[in-house]
């Protein structure tokens, strides 16, 4: 479908006729002089195609004008209806980057890796999957810091959160004061959009809010908290005395974590391996989203510059005609038969 964004420059096109039809101003002298009126009407007005006359003296005039009008009027062709995919989900995610999250009793194709390490593998498969909702991101240790706020560039997430290296905010684990700060970033959001997921493998040790107490704020403020425990509950160890079972999780309070996610109508999860992590994100990934009105739109090409081009083309054989070469070519080839 063709659309005109100046349709009303058309109406410009019977201009050269109406100044046609308009009488000429006579005078004593002329408007114009060239040195052979004889020269500009032979090899303009009519040009000689063998034994033919052809008059190209009104025709390619028009023609420029026609193409430079069409260009002025600004034609474009309008693609089909696209629906872009908008789905309104805003999750702000809070991960622990505490001195304990660099327990490797996690798992990657059978290599033992730390819990970061396989946080940074599902969460990015997690980020993949999320186009078209906005994501946010906390990391937390003896502090919380807000590394990206709620934003539809994943890839800048994803840098991020690759980037994150164990004990960057210190060795302990202020799980209150990231609800906090979630908290706040989301309070001018809609309410049916507001989620944390947060992820630990440990207790509060650090912080100036205790963590149910941040919890019962942000449940006053609407705010879903999903949280999620971290680390195996029993691991291998050698020592000098040989080797033994042992449960890394110790210092996981479950307890909390799950009041948390209670108290804010979310629920908790228990991840002791990389596949129930995997698990975890993508029960999370079917959270109901935002109701919004889809955004539609149509491709938009330009089509003016070919009647300006078949202008600029027609001008330049005009110009041919106007300046006697085809004349003189015509007088030389008659001349060497």
């Amino acid at each position: 479908m063709i659309e005109w964004h100046w349709l009303w420059a058309l109406w410009l096109l019977p201009l050269p006729i109406i100044m046609r039809l308009i009488p000429a101003v006579k005078r004593d002298e002329a408007a114009l002089k060239v040195p052979s009126f004889t020269l500009w009407q032979n090899d303009f007005g009519q040009y000689q195609v063998g034994s033919t006359k052809v008059n190209f003296a009104w025709l390619l005039p028009c023609l420029i004008w026609a193409g430079l009008v069409v260009a002025l009027a600004r034609p474009s062709w309008l693609g089909d209806v696209v629906e872009l995919p908008v789905s309104g989900r805003d999750l702000m995610m809070a991960v622990d980057i505490s001195g304990s999250m660099e327990i490797k009793d996690m798992e990657i194709n059978g290599k033992a890796v730390d819990r970061l390490s396989i946080v940074k593998e599902v969460l990015n498969d997690f980020i993949d999957r999320r186009e078209g909702d906005r994501l946010g991101l906390i990391l937390f240790g003896s502090n919380a810091y807000l590394q990206t706020p709620l934003t539809f560039d994943r890839e800048t997430v994803r840098t991020f959160l690759n980037e994150a290296a164990l004990g960057l905010a210190g060795k302990k684990t202020a799980i209150g004061d990231a609800i906090a700060l979630a908290a706040k970033r989301l309070e001018s959001n809609p309410a049916e959009s507001r989620v944390l997921v947060l992820l630990t493998d440990g207790a509060n040790t650090a912080g100036e809010i205790e963590p149910v107490k941040a919890a019962e704020l942000a449940a006053q403020m609407g705010i879903r908290i999903h949280t999620i425990g971290l680390g195996a509950d029993s691991m291998e160890v050698t020592s000098f005395f040989g080797s033994q079972r042992v449960n890394p999780s110790r210092d996981l309070d479950e307890d909390s974590l799950r009041k948390i996610a209670d108290l804010t109508g979310g629920k908790f999860f228990r991840a002791r391996n990389t596949g129930e992590l995997e698990e975890i994100y993508t029960i999370i990934d079917q959270l109901e989203p935002t109701e919004k009105d889809p955004e539609i739109y149509r491709p938009q090409t330009s089509l003016y510059q070919w009647p300006l081009l078949a202008a600029l083309i027609l001008s330049l054989i005009q110009g041919v005609f106007s300046s006697g070469v085809l004349s003189r070519f015509n007088s030389t080839k008659g001349g060497a038969l």
